[in-house]
């Protein structure tokens, strides 16, 4: 092997095991930014369940998980392969964006800007994908975070989201591109998501026994919980918009000491109205409530079709890849789902009532069309007599 061959093999190998460390502090991502935790405060890992940090010789990627036989060294809890997962996963993201785009559009670029912006960009999606799998959220740390990140590469890397841009004149371009991938992006779900409300907006539930309900809310940190038969929802569940109502029928219902007989009880995020069947409507600022329960006969749960937080990382997605990005990621996103989500829902696998998290579809969708999306549009409107020309 000639010296120059060496220096190629140690440049792949670092670049895989960057990867597989970026890997590392994306599971750090993952575990502390949706409980409030500062992802550098403590410094080092720690085990979930002992507590205990992690030394550095003890959190290599990749190797400790295998040497360590997924445990910890302290405390012998089980360490979830997904952490595994997660930094493999990265590490051959990571390489692959290497392999495929250094040197893509022009030899002076190597493997600099654009493999940085997209390592960049992949970091997130691999993040949000596995926040939204845990706790069907994505966080505006990374949507938003993304996006103001894919616009600033739009204006300083344009060849990321123009093909043969290489001049200093097209920064405008390339901003102006950005820009109008993540309104397209943003604009288009916003409208999926407002349909989608007006078809699937409201689950309606009756009972033929009165069944009992309650309001509770364990802490100040936890959002409130209404349960109801084998529902069991929170606030964050329930309202997405100032104009969402939880409806119920009672036959019994006690507000704080105040007890009613049959009414009817409309709940909002912030205050809820009592309208008895005899007597005048009483309301209540939800913030002075201390206790909610009864018994109803009927419900009428909103819901929504697909959170907002869908809608923010779309629009990431097309500041970073541009507004042909985000019509094909929908598509393979709405294809994906299908596949993993809806088939095993109608195989009698899963319920129908689990919730279905969209983001890493997105982040699928979003990942084809990186490595693989103008070839198979190429592909697919050459079938039909055009071409991918944009």
């Amino acid at each position: 092997m000639t010296h120059v061959a060496v220096i190629e093999f140690l440049i792949h190998l670092l670049i895989f095991f960057l990867g597989a460390g970026i890997g590392s502090f994306l599971n750090v991502v993952v575990y502390r930014l949706p409980l409030g935790i500062s992802v550098n405060n403590p410094k080092r890992s720690f085990c979930p369940s002992c507590k205990k940090q992690i030394p550095w010789y003890q959190n290599l990627p990749l190797f400790s998980w295998v040497l360590l036989r997924g445990k910890c060294a302290s405390c012998a809890s089980k360490i979830p392969f997904r952490y595994f997962f997660v930094e493999l996963l990265t590490a051959c993201v990571f390489y692959a964006v290497f392999l495929k785009f250094r040197g893509s559009w022009d030899t002076r670029l190597e493997w600099g800007d654009v493999v940085l912006l997209y390592w960049i960009f992949t970091a997130l999606l691999i993040a949000g994908t596995f926040i939204d799998i845990d706790h069907f959220i994505l966080p505006h740390e990374i949507t938003f975070g993304g996006l103001a990140v894919g616009l600033l590469g739009g204006f300083l890397v344009p060849e990321a989201v123009l093909e043969n841009s290489l001049s200093d004149g097209d920064r405008t371009r390339g901003f102006l591109a950005a820009l109008t991938g993540a309104c397209i992006g943003g604009s288009l779900l916003w409208c999926v998501v407002q349909l989608g409300k007006l078809a699937f907006g409201r689950i309606k539930k009756s009972f033929e026994k009165p069944t009992p309900w309650s309001v509770t809310q364990p802490n100040d940190q936890e959002p409130p919980l209404f349960e109801i038969a084998e529902d069991k929802l929170t606030w964050h569940d329930l309202f997405f918009r100032p104009t969402d109502r939880l409806m119920l029928t009672c036959t019994a219902l006690t507000v704080n000491e105040r007890t009613f007989g049959p009414a009817k009880l409309e709940i909002r995020e912030d205050k809820l109205k009592v309208q008895p069947d005899t007597g005048e409507s009483v309301g209540f600022a939800f913030e002075k409530v201390t206790k909610l329960e009864g018994q109803a006969t009927f419900v009428l749960i909103p819901r929504e079709a697909m959170g907002y937080g869908d809608i923010f990382l779309l629009a990431m997605i097309g500041s970073f890849l541009g507004w042909q990005a985000v019509l094909f990621t929908i598509f393979a996103a709405s294809v994906l789902g299908t596949l993993f989500a809806v088939i095993p829902r109608i195989f009698g696998k899963t319920e129908w009532s689990n919730k279905i998290p969209f983001g890493p579809y997105l982040a699928g969708g979003a990942m084809i069309w990186l490595f693989y999306g103008r070839q198979f549009a190429d592909w697919y409107l050459g079938r039909l007599g055009g071409g991918f020309d944009f």
